[in-house]
């Protein structure tokens, strides 16, 4: 059987382009964002939600592909900052960058695709009032 020899030229030529393509891709799936939200999901999260977002049946939601995670950014944000049924409040013990960084963890992951939810949404569900210009960001 014969040796078959390719220049490196013709063994890249159709991998190099796709591996570009797709390299933008790769750093925005696992950018710094989503690494800080799933440390913050795990520690403050995932005791009853679980590290796969299934929940507990009868006693802790599944947050995977749940409609209401990925409904209203403000509904969102207002239960993670004032709890709801056995879930206990966020709004003293985290800061409105970190409840943002669990929420968009969590409203991009098991599933669920939903647009981020901004800052702004938890002044706006904190009841302050918001600078002119931030009032655009509010979903």
């Amino acid at each position: 059987m014969p040796i078959r020899r390719y220049s490196r030229r013709s063994r890249c030529a159709g991998v190099l382009p796709l591996c570009i393509l797709l390299l933008p891709v790769a750093a925005i799936a696992a950018g710094p964002v989503d690494q800080e939200g799933a440390v913050l999901y795990a520690q403050n999260c995932s005791a009853c939600h679980q590290a796969g977002g299934k929940g507990i049946v009868g006693a802790f939601p599944a947050l995977a592909r749940n409609t209401f995670v990925v409904g209203d950014p403000l509904a969102v944000a207002r239960t993670v900052m004032d709890g709801r049924g056995g879930m206990p409040s966020f709004r003293s013990s985290l800061t409105d960058e970190q409840m943002g960084l669990i929420i968009n963890y969590i409203r991009g992951s098991w599933g669920n695709r939903a647009v981020p939810v901004m800052p702004a949404s938890f002044a706006k569900a904190r009841g302050r009032t918001l600078p002119r210009e931030v009032r655009s960001q509010v979903h």
